[in-house]
């Protein structure tokens, strides 16, 4: 890596919670196209929205409550399993709760906190990103891993390590193609399920010690925040195994720390694949000669990024405003509970920009598309 790609990622990490890189730059040579036109407008509309209508980009009373009422759900349904729990037909129902819940510390809390959008607030944006440690994840690597590298390069293969399942899976027509994979559409869906314990166990520690997520290189977490990195690990893993063993066989805790996991796992693995695995979305690459994209960063996100179930209220709610990906790729520093009101500005602007903006109207038919598209991606012949 070269010193000025070094420089790029340090910026970045300083400044985690931009709207989108300016042309031209890159962290590996790779280069959006000019032209911010788009971008520009959108964000005049929206800034206009929010100063007639008074509404918070940030700090939404609606958002701290909902942040208060995950938490007690989350303590309430670990009590429950690990001390009060009595039966399996007990148990079974609070680990599902509790997967629930932690899916929705994710999805509502620590996401919108690794956002810088959770509050304006860098203190308290720093502590709802930290949840993530707490159940099992790590902030840090996510904040490279996610907030940078996805965000930056979303859907662009060989960058955003997001869509990279290696030999797993083909999510992308740029990616080779194995014999295993033609099965895919069916085998993959339990193994979402085992992605929470992969992270878990293995994904933090090899990224944290290879000081690499895929291509990219990034500096090894130090001081505080390799003290957070372990103290997040050391909580977790008592939570989940030091604590319940005292009081039930080991079988007992680990049948039931993989039906939590294996919820949490695919949950947040369908919901993610919903917005960008799927055939209505774009997987654009970069010319080869010139190492530039054809359409601007703004551009970039709508095309490689589908919403799901966008009149759907309560599912807004529940995943912290996932459903409206387009808007968070676009805004990622809007606490998601303004994702409803916005949405109708992003896609009256991409209309008059001729942009093509994508919904699935119910969560089934984007699962659905996803199907297809996994199909799709693992049947000979199919290139890019």
């Amino acid at each position: 890596m070269t010193d000025d790609t070094e420089i790029s990622q340090s910026a970045a990490a300083r400044e985690p919670h931009r709207a989108g890189p300016a042309a031209g730059t890159s962290l590996h040579g790779l280069k959006f196209a000019g032209g911010r036109e788009f971008q520009v407008e959108l964000r005049r509309r929206i800034d206009e929205y929010f100063r007639q209508t008074g509404r918070r980009r940030r700090d939404s009373i609606q958002l701290y409550v909902k942040a208060a009422a995950i938490l007690v759900a989350f303590v309430t349904f670990y009590v429950l399993l690990v001390f009060l729990a009595g039966t399996w037909w007990q148990a079974v129902p609070f680990a599902v709760l509790l997967g629930l819940a932690t899916s929705g510390i994710g999805f509502n809390i620590m996401h919108d906190g690794g956002h810088g959008a959770f509050s304006r607030y860098h203190l308290i944006n720093r502590i709802m990103a930290r949840s993530l440690d707490l159940i099992g994840g790590s902030s840090y690597i996510w904040h490279w891993k996610h907030g940078i590298f996805h965000h930056t390069y979303a859907n662009i293969t060989g960058q955003d390590t997001d869509i990279a399942l290696g030999k797993l899976a083909r999510l992308t027509p740029h990616q080779p193609l194995h014999a295993h994979q033609r099965w895919q559409h069916w085998f993959i869906w339990p193994l979402y399920g085992v992605m929470a314990i992969k992270w878990h166990f293995y994904d933090d520690f090899r990224d944290l010690l290879m000081g690499r997520i895929g291509p990219h290189r990034i500096p090894r977490p130090r001081n505080k925040e390799l003290a957070i990195f372990i103290g997040g690990k050391a909580t977790f893993f008592s939570l989940a195994f030091g604590i319940p063993l005292i009081f039930h066989p080991w079988w007992v805790v680990a049948l039931y720390y993989a039906l939590f996991t294996f919820v949490v796992g695919m949950v947040l693995s369908v919901v993610f694949q919903l917005a960008h695995c799927v055939g209505e979305a774009a997987f654009h690459m970069p010319d080869e000669s010139t190492g530039r994209m054809e359409n601007a960063w703004a551009v970039h996100q709508v095309l490689t990024t589908v919403n799901f179930c966008r009149s759907n209220r309560v599912a807004a709610w529940l995943l912290g405003g996932l459903n409206y990906q387009i808007e968070h790729h676009l805004f990622p520093q809007i606490c998601h509970s303004n994702y409803p009101a916005i949405s109708a500005l992003v896609k009256d602007t991409c209309r008059d920009f001729g942009i093509r903006y994508y919904e699935h109207p119910t969560f089934w038919a984007g699962i659905l598309s996803h199907f297809r598209w996994l199909r799709r991606m693992g049947m000979p012949g199919t290139i890019a």
